[in-house]
C-alpha cells in the first residue's frame, strides 16, 4: 500500500481569496514504512507575502520570486501523487488549495476519498486535547526541536512519525520473538539396554490363549495371524 504524508505552506487562509501555495512536501511510504522516496517544491505565489503568513514559514515574496508556479510543477507533483493515499493535518485546508491550484492548472481536482485526514485521526483518540502537529509530536515523544517555523517537507517527515503512531504501526511491527532460524546443537546419549535379570510372566492364559485361536480359526487359513502363529493341523 502507497501512502503519500503530505503538506503544504501558503499565502494566507483562502484560495477563493486569492491566497496561494508557496510550498509542498511529501514523504512516501510504502506499507507504513517510509521508502526515503520525498517530493519537496517552493512555488512562486505571484503575489505578495501577508505578514501573518511570512511569520508562520519565513518565505518572503523576494525569496520565492525566482521558484517556478504552479504550473511549471504541476506534472511532477501529480506524477509523485498518482495511485496513493494522500495523508494530510487538517485535509480539508491543504486540499481547498491543492484543488484550486490544479484547477488553475487545467488538471482534474483530487478526489477527497484519496484523502486521509491524521487531525480527524486524533481528535476520535484523543478527544477534548490539542491535536496540533507539536501536541501529537510531544504525546508520541516525537522530536520536533527543529521545527523552529513551518516547513512543508520537515512537517510531512514529522506527520509520517506522528501517522505510524496513530495507526499503531509501531506496536503491530514489534517482533516479540527472534524470528531468524536457529540451529540447536544437542547431544544425544544412548543408555545401555541389558536383559531383565528375572523375566516377566506371560499375562496370557491358557484359557485366553485357546479362545483366540478358535477366533483364529474361523477366519480361515488366509488369516494374516498365521503369519506369526502355527496354523492348525487338518483333521
Amino acid at each position: 500500500m502507497r501512502e503519500i504524508i503530505l503538506d503544504t505552506e501558503t499565502t494566507g487562509l483562502d484560495p477563493l481569496r486569492g491566497d496561494r501555495l508557496v510550498e509542498i512536501g511529501g514523504v512516501e511510504l510504502v506499507n507504513q514504512f517510509p521508502t526515503g522516496r520525498t517530493f519537496h517544491v517552493y512555488i512562486n505565489p505571484e503575489r505578495d507575502m501577508p505578514e501573518e503568513a511570512f511569520r508562520v514559514h519565513g518565505l518572503s515574496a523576494e525569496f520565492l520570486s525566482d521558484k517556478p508556479v504552479f504550473a511549471a510543477v504541476v506534472d511532477d507533483f501529480v506524477t509523485f501523487a498518482e495511485g496513493a493515499k494522500l495523508v494530510i493535518h487538517n485535509a480539508a485546508f491543504d486540499m481547498g488549495f491543492i484543488n484550486a491550484e490544479l484547477k488553475r492548472a487545467g488538471r482534474e481536482p483530487i478526489n477527497m476519498d484519496r484523502v486521509v485526514d491524521t487531525l480527524t485521526m486524533a481528535r476520535r483518540r484523543f478527544p477534548g486535547g490539542s491535536n496540533s502537529l507539536d501536541a501529537l509530536c510531544g504525546r508520541f515523544g516525537i522530536d520536533n526541536s527543529k521545527r523552529t517555523k513551518h516547513g512543508a517537507l520537515l512537517d510531512a517527515e514529522l506527520l509520517a512519525e506522528v501517522y505510524i503512531e496513530l495507526i499503531g504501526g509501531r506496536q503491530t511491527s514489534l517482533v516479540l520473538a527472534d524470528s531468524r532460524p536457529r540451529t540447536i546443537r544437542t547431544t544425544v546419549v544412548a543408555a545401555a539396554i541389558g536383559r531383565r535379570e528375572r523375566p516377566l510372566q506371560p499375562r496370557l492364559t491358557p484359557e485366553a490363549m485357546a479362545l483366540h485361536m478358535k477366533f483364529v480359526a474361523e477366519m480361515g487359513e488366509k488369516a494374516i495371524w498365521y503369519d506369526t502363529l502355527p496354523k492348525p493341523e487338518a483333521d
